[in-house]
């Protein structure tokens, strides 16, 4: 399904704003610098590393003039699921993403230890796909980092 089909369902159409993309980009990178610090419980360490991956792939879906209708469900699974179609992203990472966000909502919703082997996961995916959308903005979207 392409993003166009998705409008009005999940979608609507924005103007893309550089100010916005920059904000996500640093808001990523604090919440990957504080999925590392090793004080915190592993569900924070783990939330921050997850939160970085929505920021991310918010960057990515708002520098393609797209944003989730967060009033409706499953706008965190929308944003993941398009990144093969936002900035190119190989669809069995994109399948590891969906499989963390369902990790959070478990965690999330009934309480369940998050392991230190799924911080390490969902840290190393976030960290990766800064440096995915960042190359992709650079090559693709360059005004909007100025």
């Amino acid at each position: 399904m392409s993003l166009e089909n998705l409008l009005g369902i999940s979608l609507e159409k924005v103007e893309p704003d550089s100010e916005v993309i920059k904000r996500l980009l640093a808001a990523a990178e604090r919440n990957i610098a504080d999925s590392h610090i090793i004080e915190v419980s592993s569900e924070n360490r783990f939330d921050a590393a997850y939160k970085a991956i929505m920021q991310l792939s918010n960057a990515a879906l708002q520098a393609n003039g797209y944003r989730t209708l967060t009033n409706r469900p499953g706008h965190h699974m929308t944003m993941i699921q398009v990144l093969s179609q936002t900035i190119g992203l190989d669809k069995q990472i994109v399948i590891v993403l969906d499989a963390l966000r369902k990790q959070r909502n478990v965690a999330d919703y009934s309480g369940d230890i998050v392991p230190a082997s799924a911080v390490d996961e969902c840290v190393k995916h976030a960290e990766n796909l800064l440096h995915v959308v960042n190359a992709w903005l650079t090559a693709n979207r360059p005004e909007l980092l100025k």
